[in-house]
């Protein structure tokens, strides 16, 4: 009704603003003068008329003097017989000059019909925008309860496992769900259940989308996706409801593949305290369970779902006969990240020569979507090199880019802090370099990118999956090297070192409290910061006391206390080496592996053990 009363305020609006327009319009001119016939007749004899325009029963008349006048002859009367009425001579008319306009038919009609229709047409076109919108909001409402699903899986980008490099275990978990698919009845026909639901779980970018459409693209059936978040609303039941629309349409079209992304939005744990019974995400978790275990037994719809939170769904979504089979996918290897950046090299012309395996060795802990972003930054700074094949160095600098953001040569750094910062690098690269257990350095930079002024890029020569003591305590050294020769050469320390300075803390506080690394003992402090349950955690005890908590933190200094001495004994035994190498890093602002090793080769530095 508000609706209704707006708009209609609005028509009243518009069509007085129309009248307006035409009312100025009509009067805008010089105004045109009206005279009677008695004193056309007398102008006429007197000779003051230079010549008539009938048109109608208007008479338009031009004096001698070019002004103009108007007048109105009577309807269905000549004119002639008028001015002979009046007592006009003939030889007077004869001065005159009489022209007469005939009206058209078109001219006729549109004078009688304009101003009566025009209105009432305006008048229409605003009551059926005003029905058209409520029509709209009526069918919203019908169609509020629809899941929005979206089918894919049947069009160009059809993916198979041969687009999917590495996780080749998950691969083998899903090729029975393929196989399923494609021959359901030698499985029904033994009595097997395939899995009604299948849980894939990995970190932020580790390929779950791609390898569910690559199902859907080995099998050869449609495949349809929807984001668990579009289920839920503000309205009670809308989620439920959604979800019913999805299982029902996915059914229609079976056999297919139902894709759920990042299910933890409705699957999370219920009974949490947060919302009640009647949460209504609560409720589009529940219409899911009864969905997934209303399955008849011969049922062509497989059930793929993605989350990197898996800890935090609710047990009843994880039983045998729901999400039944949990697929890990893990984060590729060194062998892998090569097989990735290989694909998404497709269709870019790379230099000849230019060989992948360097890039996969400086890219631990790269997910698929960051090497696909890798190889995309490295053709954008080509095209802005107006290069035509992308080179080995663009690819090293992308790699830089997407963990540190992009250079900016254009910041001014005075030469005193140019100084501090090749120090402050040249003294982490030392330590790595010295200290038994730590990494190589691979490239040394008092470039700023993004948020640091400096960096120091050291990688393992291998893939790890297991870290001891020995490497941890070097990397705390190795964070504390810059602080450390600040200080020991400009007898001062500056702001640079403070993110290295909370990373050492926050590292040596896990080997006392996570790891079990410290004199405390083979035990672990403290809840997960990760829990999923604020509410959890709020009203939680600690399970320490206050005198292991003191305890702790003597732990935790210890450590970075340990670290410092092996970064200062490091330092004040290569002096000149750590002196040579921060004249190179001002010089060149950018070394890699090869020129530092040569430079540190005439000072034979020993390694140290921490």
């Amino acid at each position: 009704m508000r609706n209704f009363t707006k708009n209609f305020a609005w028509a009243i609006v518009a069509l007085i603003a129309i009248a307006l327009v035409f009312s100025f319009l009509n009067s805008t001119g010089t105004p045109t003068r009206t005279i009677s016939l008695n004193d056309l007749a007398a102008k006429i004899t007197n000779g003051q008329i230079k010549d008539i325009k009938v048109s109608g029963d208007a008479i338009n008349v031009t004096l001698t003097d070019d002004s103009k006048a108007v007048a109105k002859k009577e309807d269905g009367s000549s004119l002639t017989e008028t001015f002979r009425n009046l007592g006009v001579e003939p030889n007077a008319l004869q001065q005159v000059n009489f022209e007469v306009a005939s009206e058209s038919g078109i001219q006729f009609w549109a004078g009688i019909l304009v101003p009566t229709l025009l209105p009432i047409l305006l008048i229409g076109f605003i009551f059926w925008i005003m029905f058209r919108q409520a029509r709209t909001g009526a069918n919203q409402a019908f169609s509020f309860g629809r899941s929005g699903i979206k089918l894919g899986g049947l069009g160009k980008e059809k993916y198979t496992f041969a687009d999917v490099a590495g996780l080749k275990e998950a691969k083998e978990e899903l090729i029975e769900i393929v196989d399923f698919l494609k021959t359901p009845q030698k499985f029904l026909d033994l009595g097997a259940k395939i899995p009604r639901g299948v849980l894939m779980v990995g970190p932020p970018g580790s390929g779950k989308t791609l390898l569910a459409r690559a199902v859907a693209g080995e099998a050869g059936v449609p495949f349809f996706h929807i984001s668990a978040s579009e289920f839920v609303e503000m309205f009670v039941g809308v989620g439920a409801s959604r979800t019913r629309d999805a299982f029902q349409t996915a059914k229609k079209a079976a056999p297919a593949i139902l894709f759920i992304d990042e299910i933890d939005a409705v699957g999370r744990q219920r009974g949490t305290g947060m919302g009640g019974g009647n949460d209504e995400r609560e409720q589009t978790l529940n219409q899911i369970l009864v969905e997934m275990d209303g399955f008849e037994r011969d049922t062509q719809l497989i059930v793929l779902a993605a989350t990197n939170r898996p800890d935090v769904l609710d047990p009843a979504l994880l039983r045998p006969g729901r999400f039944d089979r949990h697929v890990v996918l893990d984060l590729p290897d060194i062998n892998d990240r090569e097989a990735i950046l290989k694909i998404h090299a497709r269709g870019k012309p790379l230099k000849e020569g230019v060989d992948l395996r360097r890039i996969a060795v400086r890219t631990p802990g790269f997910s698929g979507a960051d090497l696909a972003n890798l190889i995309n930054e490295a053709a954008i700074l080509t095209a802005r090199q107006n290069k035509k094949e992308i080179e080995l160095q663009e690819l090293f600098n992308a790699v830089e880019k997407v963990i540190l953001g992009p250079e900016r040569r254009s910041r001014f750094i005075s030469q005193k802090e140019r100084e501090i910062t090749a120090y402050h690098e040249g003294g982490h690269a030392l330590v790595a370099a010295s200290v038994i257990g730590a990494d190589p350095v691979h490239k040394i930079s008092i470039v700023s990118r993004g948020m640091a002024g400096g960096y120091t890029m050291k990688l393992p020569l291998e893939d790890r999956h297991l870290r001891t003591k020995t490497q941890f305590l070097a990397d705390i050294a190795m964070a504390l090297g810059g602080f450390v020769s600040e200080e020991l050469t400009f007898g001062d320390v500056s702001t640079g070192a403070s993110n290295d300075l909370k990373e050492a803390t926050a590292l040596a506080r896990k080997l006392v409290t996570r790891y079990g690394m410290s004199a405390l003992g083979p035990l672990t402090f403290g809840k997960d910061e990760m829990h999923p349950f604020l509410g959890r955690e709020i009203s939680g005890d600690k399970d320490y006391s206050e005198d292991t908590a003191r305890r702790i933190d003597q732990e935790v200094r210890a450590f970075i206390d340990r670290a410092n001495v092996v970064a200062h004994k490091v330092l004040t035994s290569n002096k000149k080496a750590l002196k040579v190498l921060a004249a190179a890093l001002m010089e060149k602002e950018t070394l890699e592996q090869e020129e530092f090793n040569e430079i540190l080769k005439p000072f034979k530095i020993k390694p140290v053990a921490i």
